[in-house]
C-alpha cells in the first residue's frame, strides 16, 4: 500500500465521500466516535463502500488519522449486471474474467491489461482477501483499467450462481484438473475463473464451476504466474471464437451442467 492509496483523517474522508471520489474501503478505529464518524459510516454504506472496524494500532497515519482512514480506488467499479448489459449492447455473448483472491497489485494490473487485449467484457473480483483497484494496479495495467469494467462483489460463490442464471458457463482453472484447457469448449457466454497466487481456486469456488481445466506443465516448475495462466486461457477463448467465425455459442442448458453445480 503506497501513500497515494491512503486518505487519513475524518475531514479528508468525509469530503472524499461527498465528492464521489472512488474509494475501496473505509477503515474506522473501534475507539472512534462522534457525529463526523457516524456520518462517514452512513455515507460510505450508502455509496456501497466497505466499512471495516479495526484496532487503532492498525491504522496508517497514527494520531493524524483521527481514527479514520480510507483506501482510494483508481476508478469507480461497476455492478455485475452492468458488465452483462454492456456485452448485450454490443450484441455479443458475455465473456467475463473472475479472479478468486488475487493479492498482488502487479498481477491484477497485468490481468486487467490481458483481459482488455482479449476482448473481455469485464473483470469480477472479491471485496475481501484480495487487492482492489489501487493506483498501483492502475499503473501496472498500463491504462487498461480505464477500458475494462471491474465489479467488486461481497460473495464470489453467489456471483457465480447469478452468472449461471444469466446463461454463462463457468470454467475454472486448477492445476489438478484432469482435462487440459485445449480439449475443452471455451466459447462464450463464459466466465473464466482463475485463483489467486499460491492457493489457487478456493474449494467452494471450484465446486461451483461447471468445468475445471488445467494447463499442463511439461517442465520442472509446478505452476505459472496467475497473469500468465489467465492469458493462455483467455486467448484460447479468442482462438476458439475466431475458429467458429461467430461471437459465441448458445447458452448451456441447465440439464447439461454437472450435477450439484
Amino acid at each position: 500500500m503506497t501513500d497515494d492509496d491512503v486518505l487519513a483523517g475524518r475531514r479528508a474522508v468525509i469530503e472524499a465521500l461527498r465528492a464521489g471520489r472512488p474509494l475501496r474501503k473505509v477503515m474506522v478505529a473501534r475507539t472512534a466516535h462522534g457525529p463526523t464518524v457516524r456520518e462517514i459510516i452512513h455515507e460510505a454504506r450508502r455509496l456501497g463502500v466497505a466499512v471495516q472496524f479495526v484496532d487503532p494500532r492498525h491504522l496508517r497515519g497514527g494520531a493524524e488519522s483521527q481514527g479514520v482512514v480510507a483506501l482510494a480506488s483508481a476508478r469507480p467499479t461497476v455492478q455485475v449486471d452492468g458488465i452483462l448489459a454492456a456485452a448485450a449492447a454490443r450484441g455479443e455473448p458475455p465473456f467475463v474474467l473472475v479472479l478468486d483472491g488475487v493479492e498482488d497489485p502487479a498481477n491484477l494490473g497485468a490481468l486487467i491489461r490481458t483481459a482488455d487485449g482479449a476482448g473481455v467484457h469485464g473483470v469480477i473480483i472479491p471485496r475481501h482477501r484480495a487487492v482492489g483497484l489501487t493506483p498501483a494496479v492502475a499503473r501496472a495495467s498500463a491504462g487498461a483499467v480505464e477500458h475494462v469494467p471491474v465489479a467488486v462483489v461481497a460473495n464470489l460463490v453467489q456471483t457465480l450462481e447469478d452468472l449461471k442464471r444469466a446463461g454463462l458457463w463457468i470454467v475454472g482453472s486448477d492445476m489438478q484438473a484432469r482435462q487440459p484447457y485445449y480439449e475443452a469448449s471455451l466459447m462464450p457466454p463464459l466466465a473464466m475463473v482463475v485463483g489467486g497466487e499460491g492457493r489457487g481456486l478456493g474449494r467452494l469456488v471450484r465446486e461451483h464451476c461447471d468445468l475445471v481445466v488445467s494447463l499442463p506443465m511439461r517442465g520442472r516448475t509446478e505452476s505459472l504466474n496467475v497473469s500468465v495462466a489467465a492469458g493462455v486461457l483467455l486467448y484460447e477463448v479468442v482462438r476458439q471464437i475466431a475458429g467458429t467465425g461467430a461471437g459465441g455459442r448458445a447458452a448451456p442448458e441447465p440439464s447439461k451442467r454437472v450435477e450439484g453445480k
